[in-house]
């Protein structure tokens, strides 16, 4: 991999050992998938937030370099493990929440937005076409690269905050060529949200780096989000494209029997004891959706509702929230349905959700077991 001058002396160390760190783990990542050099980015997205995550290895990590290190571009934060608005109602381990305060205090201290959001792109404002970033986060690196114009490697937690602390990233991958190397034939007629994370799921264990998608009409927000959480759950895609493809690309459908295999492969039971929704983090669009088809209605169980403080606050000065607990929901901010410890299966057998992603984390993660469902259908079986 070709280096400047610059970026020579200070993988030396002549730069200080903080950015002697970035530059090795950079210089890494781009040796193992055949980088051409570093290039420039505007933005950083980090994972490696979560305690349930890293451990204690990462919670001291970050904690020791956070006294030098600072990151020098824009730079925003995965979801925690929980709300610290209402911690104490879910009887955390001291420890845990100790240590998850921590990690969030070192981020802070080195610089990093407290975003606490797996949806920078509805928080953010989107650079201009072409402009390269560094996402860690899956579903954010696949929306950022299909949908926003920009571009991204999926990077890892170790990456992205190299990238954020250095301001560059390894050219390689999807930066240097987003060729899909398969056409997905949509053949699932009237497909909801739950069917595009299945069809996402689906383009993520076929697909290579990107895969082109037919057969698709316009997708809403949710639908977009859906997709790019069930791809990015199941393996190295990082974008899709609209179209048929070269002709010599090759052909595969996505049809009623392969949605089921996917169904099937997540879907481990007939009933939740509770009801998560936001894996991603839920938008203000879908905070507004969920209340207009809650009206008049409420949950017969407890319904966690996971999305971005900034739309927590939002939603509350429109109302959203005090419809949505009324309907019996529980609103909780800079965390996520996926990996937090507020579900155990010490306290719950079963989860009911619409969301691919989540589903997959819960089932793998999180040892519970999965009723997967659309929206609709959640609210249709499990309000009155």
């Amino acid at each position: 991999m070709e280096l400047t001058r610059d970026e020579e002396s200070a993988l030396k160390g002549e730069h200080g050992e903080i950015m002697q760190i970035a530059y090795r783990i950079l210089v890494a990542t781009g040796e193992a998938t055949d980088a051409e050099k570093l290039i420039p980015i505007e933005w950083a997205h980090l994972s490696g937030v979560n305690y349930n995550t890293i451990g204690d290895a990462g919670e001291e990590f970050l904690s020791s370099i956070s006294k030098d290190a600072r990151v020098s571009v824009k730079t925003t934060l995965n979801p925690m493990g929980f709300d610290i608005d209402n911690v104490a109602n879910y009887g955390l381990d001291k420890d845990f929440i100790s240590k998850q305060l921590s990690i969030r205090n070192s981020y802070e201290t080195m610089g990093v937005v407290p975003s606490f959001s797996c949806i920078p792109y509805e928080i953010f404002d989107i650079p201009k076409d072409g402009t390269q970033v560094a996402f860690a986060e899956s579903n954010a690196a696949i929306h950022a690269n299909s949908y926003d114009n920009l571009k991204t490697n999926k990077e890892s937690a170790f990456s992205a905050l190299a990238s954020a602390i250095v301001g560059k990233s390894s050219y390689s991958s999807i930066r240097k060529d987003d060729t899909p190397n398969i056409t997905i034939n949509m053949k699932v007629k009237n497909p909801n949200e739950l069917t595009y994370g299945m069809l996402g799921f689906f383009a993520g264990k076929v697909g290579d780096t990107s895969v082109n998608i037919s057969g698709l009409a316009e997708m809403d927000k949710r639908q977009c989000k859906a997709m790019c959480g069930g791809m990015g759950t199941s393996g190295t895609c990082a974008k899709f494209i609209f179209g048929e493809g070269d002709s010599d690309c090759e052909k595969i459908d996505f049809d009623e029997k392969e949605m089921q295999n996917v169904h099937d492969e997540l879907n481990t039971t007939e009933k939740g004891d509770i009801i998560t929704l936001g894996s991603p983090q839920l938008g203000l669009d879908e905070i507004s959706d969920l209340t207009s088809m809650l009206k008049g209605r409420s949950f017969q169980k407890r319904c966690m509702v996971f999305c971005p403080r900034t739309v927590k606050e939002q939603a509350k000065k429109i109302g959203y929230t005090t419809q949505l607990e009324r309907a019996g929901c529980e609103i909780l901010a800079d965390c996520c349905t996926c990996l937090t410890p507020l579900i155990n299966k010490e306290n719950v057998d079963a989860v009911t959700t619409n969301s691919i992603k989540g589903a997959f984390y819960l089932k793998n993660s999180n040892g519970v077991d999965v009723n997967l469902k659309s929206l609709s259908q959640i609210i249709q079986d499990e309000t009155r």
